[in-house]
């Protein structure tokens, strides 16, 4: 673009949302402050004299209104199941890029769908821009590099702090559908807590087990590995609980049952405090392998999984409003930003 456009940032008033907006205006940003609570954002912009418009996502034609001079959307209002396909849908009519914070397979999914119809507006469309997905992605994009045989992919992370209610949210919403992998090139359901296996940390081992985390997408995509799981460090008795769910699997899909777990999270879940941020981080395993047995492992270090969505969300925008602009489409993390994207984020180091 010759000169930085208009952007917004919907969830302003969300957790993460928060936080990108106090990094966007510690980098001298001034981004469109949105979402459905006109009265917290207008608490939220005043001292910073940003704009505020304020509206729901119900209303199409009202969306596309609230679009009007926006060139790039920065979606941080989850759970992205109920709340993308709106937002894209606006940003694809008005032709603004389109970037979120997701992890949800099924977003990626449909975002992907989307791509022919980004190409013909010119638009990049580019879901997992935090840390679901890019430590990962770039992560997964080196080791294809440094293997170009490779036809299986094991990512997983360690991540301390806690989730924020969006995303405590989007674990129950997973709960009712279980796990994913990618078996053989084909997105596969698999149960809760299908494998587990350990990890090493700091000379220690890491107990993990199987997420249905956005890679199982995303890392396809980028590498073309037809095999691809993906771990999620937690303490023993978390994967013998799920195992127990299994069975409830059903009802745990129900519209009452989530409804009240993700009340139960509304009332509970605050998400990780400043103290919190600043002394946990993150620990990301990487592994690929070929059908001769070669195979290549790396480990990443990352701050707080919050701290680095928001420099790594606010790089993409950086880069989409300034740079030169891309061939529109469906991209991942590393397909627009290069594989090492990552290892230019503040406090992030290959182990």
């Amino acid at each position: 673009m010759s000169a930085p456009q208009a952007w917004m940032i919907y969830g302003a008033n969300g957790y993460t949302g928060k936080l990108v907006v106090e990094e966007a205006v510690r980098r001298g940003l001034r981004p469109v402050l949105a979402g459905r609570n006109a009265a917290q954002l207008q608490a939220l912009a005043a001292p910073h004299g940003l704009p505020v418009r304020a509206f729901p996502l119900d209303d199409a034609a009202s969306l596309r209104s609230a679009l009007d001079g926006i060139g790039l959307v920065l979606h941080c209002a989850g759970p992205f199941s109920a709340t993308c396909a709106p937002m894209l849908e606006a940003c694809l009519e008005v032709g603004a890029h389109y970037l979120d914070i997701t992890g949800e397979i099924d977003v990626f999914a449909h975002c992907h769908a989307q791509d022919a119809r980004a190409k013909d507006k010119g638009i990049v469309v580019l879901p997992g821009s935090g840390f679901d997905v890019v430590p990962t992605d770039c992560l997964a994009a080196q080791l294809k590099l440094a293997l170009p045989t490779a036809d299986a992919l094991v990512l997983a992370f360690e991540a301390g702090g806690g989730p924020s209610p969006g995303t405590a949210k989007t674990s129950v919403e997973g709960l009712g559908k279980g796990g994913r992998a990618r078996i053989d090139g084909k997105l596969t359901r698999v149960p809760l807590a299908w494998k587990t296996r350990s990890f090493e940390r700091d000379g220690q081992s890491r107990f993990a087990m199987t997420i249905p985390w956005g890679d199982v997408y995303t890392a396809y995509v980028s590498t073309g590995i037809p095999n691809i799981e993906v771990y999620m460090g937690v303490p023993p008795s978390t994967a013998k609980r799920l195992r127990r769910l299994r069975l409830l699997g059903p009802l745990l899909d129900l519209g009452p049952v989530q409804s009240w777990l993700k009340a139960q999270v509304q009332k509970k879940v605050r998400g990780p405090s400043e103290g919190t941020r600043g002394k946990t981080g993150c620990v990301v395993w990487g592994e690929a392998r070929d059908p001769q047995g070669n195979e290549v492992k790396r480990r990443l270090r990352t701050p707080n999984g919050y701290e680095i969505t928001v420099t790594a969300a606010l790089g993409i925008v950086a880069r989409l409003l300034e740079g030169e602009r891309p061939p529109g489409g469906y991209y991942t993390p590393s397909r627009l930003m290069g594989a090492n994207y990552v290892l230019g984020l503040p406090g992030v180091s290959l182990d």
